[in-house]
């Protein structure tokens, strides 16, 4: 337990961290836009880059895990979709934000330095693998859903949108690049090689710190009732259909059953506020979404964190 303990803490205790000093500080969020730039185009590309450059090619290519990863977060979109369209009675904008509240987990900022920390290096090519689908589905889906509005937006224009989205970022852009790297055995001189290892040892404290502090920059002021069903879809069910995904196109090996599996586990991404502020919908609904789920994620995600240690979650149902 004290392991588990020592494993979770650093993680929350950064987003916690960064949420006192948002709160105590006040400082306004302004002053957050050169971390999150460093954090956006500069140490996260370094890390996914080095990750997926450092793993040899034949293990990238592996459709079928490909295929369980979209299935898992497509239905579980669906439901999300679903929640979204009973309680905001059609509306499709709102709808669709709901969507990345109950779908997209935090892939980028907590998705590789927590998969890293508890399953070691091996745990770092599904990782890539999982955020690169996810990244690709929801830049797609969301703002399809957002041309059903009625708003005037053409669906050509749209699909230049999520292409722009989808190849120019970073993240995207860096993984493809450690595609490339890999495929080419390329080894970057040993300067270069020590600046990449700098970058990502920085990604995950910082990523972290700055999602405490921007969640503190948005203060709760009320609690949908969706969110509540949204949120135990996240947390809860989500890491349920993966383990079904996985059983139905696997087997595979327990590293990448259980990268996926916590991965699932993880609270709604800071995204979810960025899509919603946007498309100037939902804002406030978002906002609570992340602070609740990051905040509850501590339960669920230590939780997982138990149950894979202990090797108390099988493999396979079937």
């Amino acid at each position: 337990m004290s392991d588990l303990f020592g494993l979770a803490f650093p993680f929350f205790g950064l987003i916690f961290l960064g949420y006192f000093c948002g709160w105590r500080v006040r400082l306004p969020e302004s002053g957050l836009a050169w971390l999150t730039f460093f954090v956006i185009y500069v140490a996260l590309p370094a890390l996914f880059y080095r990750i997926v450059a450092q793993t040899p090619i034949h293990e990238l290519a592996n459709p079928a895990f490909i295929l369980a990863v979209v299935v898992s977060t497509a239905t579980t979109s669906l439901i999300a979709l679903a929640i979204g369209l009973f309680f905001r009675r059609g509306h499709v904008g709102e709808a669709a934000i709901a969507v990345t509240i109950g779908a997209y987990a935090n892939v980028g900022y907590m998705g590789p330095g927590l998969t890293l920390a508890a399953l070691g290096q091996a745990a770092a090519t599904p990782a890539a693998l999982i955020f690169a689908c996810d990244s690709l589905l929801f830049f797609t889906v969301v703002p399809l859903l957002m041309t059903m509005r009625g708003r005037g937006e053409s669906l050509l224009h749209t699909l230049g949108l999520i292409a722009k989205r989808v190849f120019t970022h970073p993240f995207n852009i860096a993984t493809m690049l450690g595609v490339v790297a890999a495929a080419l055995e390329f080894r970057e001189p040993e300067p270069l090689s020590r600046m990449l290892d700098f970058l990502r040892n920085a990604a995950a404290p910082c990523a972290l710190f700055a999602l405490g502090v921007t969640v503190a920059l948005r203060p709760l002021k009320r609690v949908p009732v969706e969110l509540g069903p949204l949120l135990v879809l996240k947390l809860v069910l989500h890491p349920m259909i993966a383990l079904v995904s996985l059983s139905l196109f696997g087997p595979f090996s327990q590293v990448w059953t259980e990268t996926l599996l916590l991965m699932a586990a993880l609270p709604p991404a800071l995204n979810v506020f960025v899509l919603a502020r946007q498309y100037h919908v939902f804002m406030e609904e978002a906002s609570a979404a992340v602070l609740l789920g990051t905040l509850f994620s501590v339960v669920t995600v230590t939780g997982m964190l138990f149950l894979l240690r202990g090797h108390l979650i099988p493999l396979s149902l079937f």
